[in-house]
């Protein structure tokens, strides 16, 4: 079988999802009605769901299906001595430039001539290179300017490691074995941008794999696997997303290899997800400070050893982000455009629409006994205004799989039309079997 092509990027493609985002209530701009606020996001009715669906899905995979994860929810505040082990205080930084000409701020490694300003286009204008630490500093305390520092976390991994002992305790689990997290994480980002790929607040899915030494490297490359196959399993065509190793000088000082799992954006590729081998640098760092032993002891072989860990870490918002992108669909339907959001049933925010056909009140009892009869089992919809073709073009383009029709011969046949997302086809239904009929079809 052939390979299929590698995916190209898609400028068009860009405006067309933040439009639908903005006008179908996925993403609205924050504090809009003030003048926005760079770099943070609100997530709509539509967008509120679909990203619960992604977490959704990443914690069925990496907790409910598995015997060897359990799942935290660590504080996001914590003291600075957490990040002053962990090594973020020193080199959770990026290099800062300003513009003397044009006054415009630059990452200088994001630079493609690290002497001439994108801005302007003048070289030789930039002042020295310096170090600007990404973390988000306040004061816990009742008086201002006299409480203790603290940080909102950069990222979930920390509050991950100062439980391993607790975990270890509580669970009776022993290596291999995870830890799993999802959260918001904090970081003061010289230049956010394209939507919400990269933003000052966002949301992480994380587990820290803790396995023996000398078995890190095989979890290491089982770890890559899982992860890349739940994006295409998802629905993400193969040929637009990918593995790529991290070269030698891309690598954090505790690393033994990372790769990132990356999508082919409409600006190219960029990363969804990291999978990094951190070996026991966390533990043993942690450990150090606190003066505690973060270690295992392995009662059989009488072996005591501080476990390796293999660390999948997502963005759940960049994730959402591109399984819209790539279920967004446009195609011609009797000389008109359709467009559709062809999501995976598991991540579409609603399941099933149901649509009397009329506003008429003779409609509205058997549609809401319906309606009644699915919300149980799913997220539904119920929409009675305008023509059906047009809610059922609406419908396609926030990604509902499928829409129940109630009309008129409903009232004599007990029976309702049963509508495809992708196919369009239609069937018709009982009533009494309208919650079989829906589950099967959607697959769970």
């Amino acid at each position: 079988m052939a390979e299929p092509e590698v995916a190209v990027p898609n400028a068009d493609l860009f405006d067309k999802i933040v439009n639908l985002c903005k006008r179908r209530g996925f993403v609205y701009p924050s504090a809009e009605i003030y003048g926005g606020f760079r770099s943070a996001y609100d997530y709509g009715p539509l967008g509120v769901l679909m990203l619960r669906n992604v977490k959704d899905a990443w914690w069925r995979s990496m907790v409910q299906l598995r015997h060897d994860v359990v799942g935290l929810d660590a504080a996001v505040l914590s003291p600075p001595a957490v990040w002053e082990a962990s090594g973020h205080l020193a080199n959770f930084s990026d290099p800062l430039v300003d513009c003397t000409n044009c006054k415009t701020r630059h990452r200088q490694d994001n630079l493609d001539d690290p002497n001439t300003c994108p801005s302007c286009g003048k070289s030789g204008t930039f002042t020295e290179a310096r170090e600007f630490n990404l973390m988000f500093k306040t004061q816990a305390g009742p008086v201002e300017g006299a409480g203790h520092d603290v940080y909102l976390r950069p990222e979930t991994a920390q509050g991950i490691f100062l439980n391993f002992k607790n975990v270890l305790n509580t669970t009776r689990k022993k290596p291999p074995f995870g830890i799993a997290q999802i959260g918001k994480s904090f970081r003061n980002e010289i230049t956010p941008g394209n939507f919400v790929f990269r933003t000052r607040e966002f949301e992480q899915m994380e587990m820290e794999f803790f396995v023996h030494p000398d078995e890190a490297l095989q979890w290491y490359e089982y770890w890559l696997n899982e992860r890349l196959n739940w994006y295409i399993d998802l629905g993400i065509p193969a040929n637009q997303v990918m593995l790529r190793p991290h070269a030698e000088d891309e690598l954090s000082h505790y690393s033994a290899g990372t790769s990132d799992v990356e999508f082919m954006f409409p600006w190219g590729w960029g990363e969804l997800e990291g999978i990094a081998n951190r070996g026991d640098f966390d533990l043993k760092a942690h450990a150090a400070a606190a003066n505690e032993k973060l270690e295992y002891f392995d009662q059989a072989s009488g072996e005591r050893y501080v476990p390796h860990v293999i660390e999948p870490a997502a963005g759940a918002t960049r994730a959402m982000m591109a399984f819209l992108m790539a279920a967004y669909v446009e195609e011609e339907v009797n000389d008109d455009v359709r467009t559709v959001l062809k999501l995976d049933p598991r991540l579409a925010p609603y399941k099933v629409a149901v649509l009397p056909l009329s506003k008429k009140d003779v409609l509205r009892p058997l549609a809401h006994s319906v309606l009644e009869a699915l919300q149980p089992h799913m997220m539904t919809e119920y929409d009675e205004t305008q023509a059906i073709g047009r809610r059922y073009r609406r419908q396609d383009e926030i990604g509902t799989p499928l829409c129940v029709t109630i009309d008129f011969d409903s009232l004599d046949d007990n029976a309702v039309t049963v509508r495809d997302r992708d196919t369009m086809e239609q069937v018709r239904v009982r009533v009494d079997d309208i919650v079989d009929h829906v589950t099967e079809a959607l697959g769970f």
